[in-house]
């Protein structure tokens, strides 16, 4: 039972065990080559000569493993040790005051009480603006739907008589500023449109979670709200053990960054 126990505790990275038996093949590849040139050196040397060969020889192979061995055990033990050097990203972020922004390519019902023919569904453009009935050019990115009625009203108000302007926004991608992006390691790398109280878990599940070489442990996230602050996330812990202790909120304009793990 001791020598169970032992083995089970030396065992715990992989690593380790991988690099003591690789470092023991080197040797025996150094040891082999030695004695394998050996016999050839025997024909046409003097024996000083040959014995001097032969541990010239392994002392090369035996060097070469050295320093592989060592480059190898150096670079697991940074596979390893993968954490990040930035704070752990605060559990809460979210702000209870928080409106939507509207950006290009989202939809808006744009509704003119009393005049139904002003009123239709018409998309944000590409440069930000939209166009209506009587409204020829108004630019309605990064304002809130109410800040949009408003503008339209004043617009209108020049050929209507006190117009009163409800919009709903009906479609959701909104401005890049304001959208989650997700880079690296992630099954499918894309950029989200923030919703209010927004996980950790809830972006790893949209991107179809990590790669078979991401390093989640070591992924951080950018955060544009707090002029570019780094903070580390455990997506490692949350996604493959389970720990919600790791889940955190998102941000508007977050941007997620999976580095990629040596193993």
């Amino acid at each position: 039972m001791m020598l169970i126990a032992g083995t089970h505790k030396r065992s715990s990275c992989n690593g380790f065990v991988f690099c003591r038996r690789l470092a023991a093949f080197l040797r025996y590849i150094a040891l082999t080559s030695a004695l394998v040139g050996f016999p050839r050196l025997a024909l046409a040397s003097p024996r000083g000569f040959i014995l001097n060969s032969f541990f010239s020889t392994a002392s090369v192979f035996n060097r070469f493993g050295r320093i592989v061995v060592t480059g190898l055990v150096a670079v697991w033990l940074a596979g390893c040790a993968s954490t990040s050097n930035y704070p752990a990203a605060p559990a809460a972020a979210a702000t209870p005051d928080y409106n939507y922004i509207v950006g290009p390519g989202d939809n808006l019902n744009i509704i003119v009480w009393r005049n139904p023919e002003l009123s239709m569904s018409v998309p944000v453009r590409p440069d930000g603006k939209l166009s209506t009935p009587l409204v020829d050019e108004l630019v309605v990115q990064g304002k809130t739907s109410i800040e949009i009625a408003r503008d339209v009203e004043k617009a209108l108000s020049k050929l209507v008589r006190d117009p009163v302007v409800t919009v709903i926004v009906t479609g959701f991608i909104g401005p890049y500023s304001e959208q989650i992006r997700v880079v690296g390691e992630a099954a499918k790398p894309q950029a989200l449109p923030y919703k209010q109280k927004m996980t950790l878990l809830d972006v790893m599940i949209a991107v179809g979670g990590l790669t078979d070489f991401a390093d989640g442990n070591g992924a951080s996230i950018t955060r544009a709200a707090e002029g570019d602050k780094r903070y580390s996330v455990r997506l490692k812990d949350l996604i493959k053990r389970g720990d919600i202790s790791a889940n955190v909120e998102m941000k508007p304009g977050d941007v997620l960054i999976i580095p990629q793990g040596w193993f």
